[in-house]
């Protein structure tokens, strides 16, 4: 069975192709969703320990958000290279990338009290909203829409790296990154694209357990959303900041 691609690397179109039986037990959707709560279990309890480090100590939380952005970064990349090691290394990106949430909103928060509650909520919000209009046939991901997500995500990522690369230089995007109509904006429309790749996502995951993936690939399935739901919820909160800061 030929299966979709997607923008999200962790959820490439090889990575749930199955070649010949499997042996043992198979890739289901209720067994990813099983280990995806797992994976966010991960994440709260490391949000919220480095959360409460932060108000104890700010200069000592700084250093845990830069040990798990490079951190969740390697386990990442192993994660997607070596898939039958998601049991492992899935739930340690989880725990390192609870560190990077927790850092970074509890700075945000000193600055924009409640913020992180309403990241939070549009997160999660987003993501059920576009389970059930996945699920009711509302969003399909035909080859056009997947081509488009693809598209866009690239373009972010590239931007983005020009972004770090430039930086260097002093070069800075400083209409993309303040808070005036353009920055709002631009952050608007990452924001709608990483949520749009969580519909990918669903269709590649339940196209993986028709094609009886094996078991392991449930926690690959949930380190894969976990991947675009933490993307996610750095714009949104993102997002906030720049709104927020207007008043």
């Amino acid at each position: 069975m030929a299966l979709m691609k997607t923008s999200n690397p962790a959820l490439s179109g090889d990575s749930f192709r199955v070649g010949g039986a499997v042996l043992g037990d198979s890739m289901t959707i209720s067994g990813t969703v099983n280990k995806t709560g797992i994976l966010l279990i991960c994440v709260v309890a490391t949000a919220a320990w480095s959360w409460n480090l932060f108000t104890r100590s700010p200069q000592a939380a700084l250093p845990l958000l830069a040990a798990g952005a490079i951190g969740g970064f390697i386990i990442a990349l192993i994660t997607i290279f070596k898939q039958p090691w998601s049991p492992v290394t899935a739930p340690m990106y989880a725990l390192l990338e609870g560190l990077v949430l927790g850092s970074a909103s509890a700075m945000l928060e000193v600055r924009f009290p409640g913020i992180a509650e309403q990241a939070v909520g549009l997160t999660f919000g987003t993501l059920v909203a576009l389970l059930i209009a996945y699920r009711s046939g509302i969003i399909r991901a035909t080859e056009r829409f997947k081509m488009g997500i693809v598209a866009a995500t690239g373009g972010i990522f590239l931007f983005y790296l020009l972004q770090f690369v430039v930086g260097f230089f002093g070069v800075h995007f400083a209409a993309i990154n303040g808070s005036g109509m353009i920055g709002i904006g631009f952050s608007v429309v990452v924001v709608i694209v990483a949520a749009l790749n969580l519909v990918l996502d669903f269709d590649l995951i339940e196209s993986g357990a028709r094609a009886g993936a094996p078991k392991y690939m449930e926690w690959y399935g949930g380190f894969a959303l976990m991947v675009t739901l933490v993307w996610l919820y750095l714009e949104i909160l993102r997002l906030l900041s720049k709104i927020r800061s207007r008043d």
